[in-house]
């Protein structure tokens, strides 16, 4: 069994919705059917139990080896803990090769338990050992590691719960939640709108007591020290027992308490040194130790803590104790768990020594031993919710607290002996103030019920009903995407938005490139998402992104598929046949929101049976209302744009828009029925989105056939009495429309020159000028720069092999290099002929031919 193109697909695509591993496995004929290899299902399940079964009950048909590999790699990922359930193995083509696709929840874990899987299909064929709780082990700590921590993780599943968006920035916790203009930041329970002074003051804990005091705060009396020699002085000043602790620190690091002799806070000074050059003495405060959640002006969650101890029993020993209590499966060595492990160490036996007691003494029956001074669950602490037992004097104590400081979201730290009387009444303090307060004592206490933090903490950023999404467009098809792009974000720009745009010339933002090349894949539509300049992303969104790593975006708002035709790319990738590539194009059919909607070509039979996966509504365009297609859906009182005497029409029941065609420059008069097309499709797709009329209108009568706003889209030129056409078509589809077009213009004589790209079927590039044949006088073939795995004269060869018997052509020449087989077809261009050039390098194409017109 041979693994290859292992793919990590990281948005909806081809297979699921879920995040996936793609990979590409090639099993020998003695790995075709496992069930039929004596004892291999047997050795398979002494190395993993818990294995699915290999053949589901009512399925017949042999088991390849690719699929058992599929099967192990979910099942150890759901062993380990991870909330996974697709998979599925599917035969290509090629015998014994299949694509195994496998959901996951964290990337790495994913890829982990493909290999693991792997050495266990492995070891089964070759009856040798495969450790099965060391695999799992592996796989639960990676995974520990790198998924979000459960302050992160609360937030975000709780904007997830609310259809915002997230995206995490980093492999910490700094998460982005929404797009563009709406979008908010995170990380861990800090948000982008928290000052950095405030976060400065709530570090130093004196300004902070100095600021509550000022607010009339009750705060326990102290001041920072310099010595072992100066904190005994204040301890004495203040009076015993006082607490020791960094001026800087946080989740309870240095801190110690209840100190009464100068043995224990000479002891306690060195503590907090070892995480502070800076050490403060309080009074300290009798009672129970409270941490309250505030969320803005709103106390949200408050827990009681209780520092890590163990209870006597009479019969085992303090360590024994400790061991016991840390094998409570809700105990972890992390943050991931509700529970910490209680530490054993130096300051566990400090304490203990405090108490009289030795890691082998036997407490009695019911003795309360304390193995932290602090309470912090980091240490192994325990959290008690108390939320609704909060006084409304102590709540509006912890708000005064995180106001006076200036934090959005706080954690106010108090020590009373009740938290149902006010401070002043009991005598007890806020002790500290702290930015980015852990969530997990909150959001799964250790007795109590849970709160909805994260929920409060997303409509504090968000409010009740913002979902942090702008408007996105992903447009799809064979031809014309790039142009309806373009269209697109021309009239949305019109109505006064900042629109991101990606296409396969690059990545736009309020009209501005900030990328070049081919960027109609995932990563630049990402790019688009996360800017926080984009007011509405257009995305052209290739058929070689969605393969490679699935979608940018979770569901768009509205879908263009411009038209399938006889499909283009296909035998790559295992896309082999045009039911294939549909299946993938309908990717962005499939992944519309509830009120979205699909804008589909119904002259297309391939994209007219998108319709039906579509989950929001569908608004068809075409050139003829007259088409069944149209007509059908328009009885229906649904949406279309179509053309009739002259106007684009758009009608939705009883109401009817009409824009004159002549208006439209890009269509020539309406004479170009491609961009007809393109017109048609761009107008559905603004209208969906609620764009107004008349800002339509007049965008559309803005947007020329040039360079500028369709780079190598039909670009029109003259020169020397004769027009020129510069255009990227590469496809027979392309072809023919080029042709319509070209036909439409008056010409006395037309040439073409073109070339071919290597990557496209034998057929495929034939084809291509089997058409262009039919309609010019002279064809220019030239090679151009990358063959795309060809051989040199391939392309060109089967370019000519096309042109045979072809009904107008009588002139055929072969060049090597683009520009010179433009200089070939211009330099004989005389007054009222016409030459329509391929471009291959758009761009520098377009530039010589614009340098050639003007030196002309």
């Amino acid at each position: 069994m041979k693994l290859s193109r292992i793919r990590a697909l990281r948005g909806p695509n081809l297979w699921t919705q879920h995040t996936a591993i793609e990979v590409v496995v090639t099993c020998t004929p003695a790995e075709a059917s496992m069930t039929d290899v004596p004892g291999f299902e047997t050795r398979l399940r002494e190395r993993f139990p818990a294995l699915s079964a290999l053949r589901p009950v009512g399925q017949d048909g042999p088991v390849p080896l690719a699929h058992v590999l599929g099967m192990a790699t979910l099942d150890l990922q759901a062993q380990a803990g991870c909330p996974v359930t697709y998979r599925r193995t599917t035969p290509t083509l090629d015998a014994g090769v299949f694509q195994v696709i496998v959901e996951y929840t964290q990337e790495a874990v994913g890829r982990l338990a493909l290999e693991l899987a792997q050495t266990l299909c492995q070891a089964a064929l070759d009856d040798s050992p495969f450790d099965l709780p060391q695999a799992l082990a592996q796989l639960r700590e990676l995974d520990e590691d790198v998924r979000l921590g459960p302050s992160t993780g609360a937030i975000v599943d709780a904007a997830l719960a609310r259809g915002i968006p997230c995206r995490r920035m980093t492999e910490g916790s700094m998460v982005a939640l929404g797009w563009g203009s709406r979008q908010r930041r995170i990380q861990a329970a800090e948000i982008d709108a928290t000052s950095a002074i405030a976060e400065a003051i709530a570090q130093d804990k004196q300004l902070t007591k100095k600021l509550l005091a000022a607010a009339g705060v009750p705060v326990p009396q102290g001041r920072q020290v310099y010595s072992a020699d100066d904190a005994w002085a204040a301890a004495q000043d203040i009076g015993l027992p006082v607490v020791v602790k960094p001026k800087d620190g946080n989740q309870g690091k240095g801190v110690t308490v209840n100190i009464c002799t100068r043995e224990q806070l000479a002891a306690a000074y060195q503590t907090a040194t070892a995480f502070s050059s800076r050490v403060l003495v309080e009074r300290f405060l009798p009672g129970h130790d409270y941490r309250l959640l505030v969320v803005g002006d709103k106390l949200v969650a408050a827990a009681r803590r209780e520092a890590p101890h163990v209870v006597g029993d009479g019969v085992l020993t303090v360590r024994e104790l400790v061991d016991s209590v840390n094998s409570d499966p809700r105990r972890g060595s992390g943050h991931a768990t509700s529970l910490t492990k209680i530490r054993f160490d130096d300051i566990a036996l400090a304490c203990l020594a405090d108490q009289g007691l030795q890691a082998e003494s036997v407490p009695a029956l019911g003795q309360r031993v304390t193995l932290r001074r602090n309470a912090n669950l980091s240490t192994g602490g325990t959290a008690t919710d108390v939320t609704d037992d909060v006084h409304a004097d102590v709540a509006a104590r912890a708000v005064e607290a995180a106001k006076m400081v200036g934090l959005d979201i706080c954690g106010v730290d108090m020590v009373t002996d009740s938290i149902h009387h006010s401070l002043e009444e009991r005598g007890g303090g806020v002790v500290e103030v702290n930015a980015a307060p852990g969530l997990r004592m909150h959001i799964a206490p250790s007795f109590g019920k849970g709160r909805a933090v994260g929920e409060a903490i997303v409509q504090e950023m968000f409010g009740p009903h913002d979902n942090g999404r702008i408007p996105l467009v992903a447009v799809t098809g064979t031809n014309g995407k790039t142009t309806t792009v373009r269209l697109i974000t021309h009239l949305l720009t019109q109505s006064g938005l900042r629109v991101g745009m990606t296409n396969t010339d690059g990545v736009y933002i309020a009209g501005q490139r900030i990328d070049t090349g081919d960027c109609s894949g995932p990563k630049s539509a990402r790019n688009v998402l996360q800017h926080p300049d984009v007011d509405a992303a257009v995305l052209e969104t290739a058929r070689g992104g969605m393969l490679r790593e699935g979608l940018a975006f979770d569901r768009c708002d509205v879908a263009v598929v411009t038209n399938i035709g006889s499909g283009d790319h296909l035998g790559l990738n295992y896309i082999t046949t045009l039911e294939d590539l549909v299946v993938l194009k309908r990717v962005i059919v499939q992944n519309i929101a509830p009120n979205g909607t699909a804008v589909l070509n119904a002259a297309d039979p391939a994209v007219v049976a998108m319709a039906k996966h579509c989950s929001g509504s569908v608004t068809y365009f075409a050139l003829d209302r007259q088409h069944p297609v149209m007509a059908t859906h328009l009885a229906l009182g649904q949406r279309a744009v179509y053309v009739q005497g002259g106007d684009l029409v758009a009608e939705h029941g009883t109401q009817l828009w009409r824009l004159p065609l002549s208006g439209v420059p890009i269509t020539l008069g309406g004479s170009i029925s491609f961009q007809v097309e393109n017109v048609l499709a761009a107008v559905a797709a603004v209208w969906a989105l609620g764009l107004d009329w008349a800002v339509v209108r007049s965008a559309l009568a803005s947007f020329v056939n040039d360079s500028d706003n369709a780079l190598g889209r039909f670009n029109l030129f003259e020169y020397r009495g004769a027009t020129v056409i510069a255009d990227y078509g590469h496809n027979p589809d392309a072809m023919t429309a080029l042709v319509q077009a070209v036909q439409a213009l008056p010409a006395k004589h037309r040439s073409v020159v073109i070339s071919g790209a290597g990557d496209r079927r034998d057929d495929d590039i034939r084809q291509q000028t089997q058409i262009l044949g039919q309609a010019f006088d002279e064809v220019v073939l030239y090679q151009d720069q990358c063959q795309r795995g060809r051989a040199d004269g391939e392309v060109i060869a089967l370019l000519r092999e096309g042109l045979n018997g072809a009904a107008r052509t009588h002139l055929v020449q072969e060049i090597t290099g683009e520009f010179l087989a433009i200089d070939t077809a211009m330099d004989k261009l005389g007054e009222g002929d016409l030459c329509l050039i391929l471009v291959d390098q758009v761009e520098e194409a377009l530039a010589y031919i614009r340098a050639k017109i003007a030196a002309g």
